[in-house]
């Protein structure tokens, strides 16, 4: 497969036709009778345009989610799908219904595996949030069921796919993705002879649904953090180091995440290769290993929906040995950031130079800033990036003793504090005997917040066990960031005296 340099979430348009009618020539070979017609995508674009999405990806149209506008009491009747089309001319959309019905979801075959279908289901989810709807309901095809149907009911073939006696990969995916069963439909939709012209209807509810009223109202947005608190051992190559990562952002992403946070020199075990040559040519090696890692990383990023920030790694840039990340957004996207401020022990032992990159970065979720390890131990850096609308702070650290830690630890809740902001951290556990300079690791990986009546008093969101291998997933709420800037008990933004000192940064 050739590589994926983004992935694009847009609403359909009629001008996409053609190329909506090559997408479903491929997702449904030999199955020509399930084709839209023009004139069809048309009429839904009109009658409900923010219903109709498509995926691209590096340019490409890759996959479609199709619906209509329902009342929610359609669920509790048998019908059918021609019912719900109004075959196939959309007069049963209703504009105020309070249900999204879904009529269609296709992947091209040739980016099947990459989970962009849940990201077509993901969407339906946020556009339910968006227009406070009740949930969303469609009409599930039993693929396999015409296999089994001499010797099992409709309902008892459900029952063993449940059971994972059966694998069926439509009503598996939709269990996976957090749908329910209703009901059995009879009849559902003519002609699909692998279901046997039955449907099972599946329900996602909205938690998030409140009933209209005339009062105001807010919209939460609470953003997913995870954090991997990494050990270090021995790997024996590149892809058994990789395949540790991803083990870690399946598990982060299957809580539906929206970033990922590696430690600083996650990657270091790979230097027990070059264990008898000197410190400073043995880094240099494992920088070698570094664009191959962030290529992986970026793949990952869209296979598994999620923002990754890579922790950092060395690079030679201009031959000048640095300490860089990489942020890998999840439609495909590479920013790059620097650590500003080396440490004594990276310049002498290694030669490293520090770097002249600082910038907030825009993600789907907003800005967030990123610092290195000692990065976050300089108050104007962060002051910065909270200046340029920082919401987040991600740090990726490495510390060897309880002092380097508790010096990256209390700087950071300080940052949470004076910003008014969240403060991620992620560090690396356990020890290296085979590596020199990277001998013993301890970490405690943490976020904080800041300290106010809508957040711990403590300002400590959550932790993890120090010195143990673990992820830490938490949700982050940034109306409460919103709120504190406009009516904390202290502002810390607002009270600075912009009469007496300013912050200049003097690089772009």
């Amino acid at each position: 497969m050739e590589t994926i340099e983004n992935v694009e979430l847009a609403y359909l348009n009629a001008e996409d036709y053609q190329a909506l009618k090559d997408l479903m020539d491929a997702a449904y070979a030999g199955m020509n009778s399930l084709h839209w017609k023009k004139e069809e995508i048309e009429k839904l674009v009109s009658l409900f345009p923010e219903g109709q999405v498509i995926l691209k990806v590096n340019g490409e149209l890759a996959g479609c989610a199709l619906s209509v506008l329902q009342d929610d009491s359609i669920t509790e009747k048998n019908h059918s799908y021609s019912d719900v089309t109004g075959n196939d001319t959309f007069k049963t959309h209703k504009k105020d219904g309070d249900l999204l019905y879904g009529i269609d979801v296709f992947i091209s075959p040739k980016y099947r595996g990459l989970r962009l279908a849940r990201r077509l289901y993901d969407f339906r989810k946020e556009l339910c949030e968006q227009l406070n709807l009740k949930g969303i309901a469609f009409g599930a095809r039993m693929p396999k069921y015409h296999l089994y149907a001499k010797e099992l009911s409709p309902l008892q073939y459900l029952e063993k796919v449940k059971a994972k006696e059966i694998e069926d990969p439509v009503l598996n995916f939709q269990f996976n993705n957090d749908f329910h069963v209703k009901k059995i439909l009879k009849n559902y939709l003519e002609g699909d002879t692998e279901s046997l012209d039955h449907a099972v209807l599946m329900e996602w509810n909205n938690v998030y649904y409140e009933k209209p009223s005339a009062g105001p109202g807010s919209q939460t947005r609470v953003i997913r953090v995870g954090l991997v608190q990494w050990q270090m051992r021995p790997y024996s190559d590149l892809d058994e180091l990789m395949s540790q990562a991803e083990f870690f952002l399946d598990s982060i992403s299957g809580y539906h995440s929206d970033f990922a946070l590696f430690p600083e020199f996650f990657n270091a075990p790979l230097m027990a290769a070059y264990n008898e040559i000197k410190e400073s040519e043995a880094i240099r090696k494992l920088a070698g290993y570094t664009e191959e890692i962030v290529n992986r990383f970026s793949q990952l990023a869209v296979s598994y929906n999620i923002n990754i920030i890579t922790g950092s790694m060395p690079e030679i840039v201009n031959d000048k040995l640095r300490n860089v990340g990489y942020l890998c957004h999840r439609d495909g996207r590479l920013d790059r950031f620097e650590k500003i401020h080396v440490t004594p022990d990276e310049e002498r032992v290694w030669g490293m130079e520090g770097g002249d990159i600082l910038r907030s970065f825009d993600t789907d979720c907003g800005k967030i800033g990123i610092l290195i390890c000692y990065d976050v131990e300089f108050p104007e850096l962060s002051r910065i990036l909270a200046e340029e609308g920082m919401d987040i702070l991600f740090v990726p650290f490495l510390t060897d003793t309880q002092n380097g830690y508790s010096r990256v630890r209390n700087t950071a809740q300080a940052r949470a504090i004076e910003n008014e902001c969240y403060v991620v951290i992620a560090g690396s556990v356990g020890n290296l005997p085979k590596v020199s300079n990277m001998d013993i690791q301890f970490a405690q990986s943490m976020v904080f917040t800041p300290c106010d009546f809508a957040f711990p008093s403590t300002g400590i969101k959550a932790e993890a066990t120090p010195n143990a291998e673990m992820i830490l997933v938490v949700d982050l709420d940034i109306n409460l960031l919103r709120e504190l800037n406009e009516f904390g008990s202290v502002r810390n933004l607002k009270d600075r005296r912009l009469d007496l000192y300013r912050l200049t940064k003097l690089k772009a």
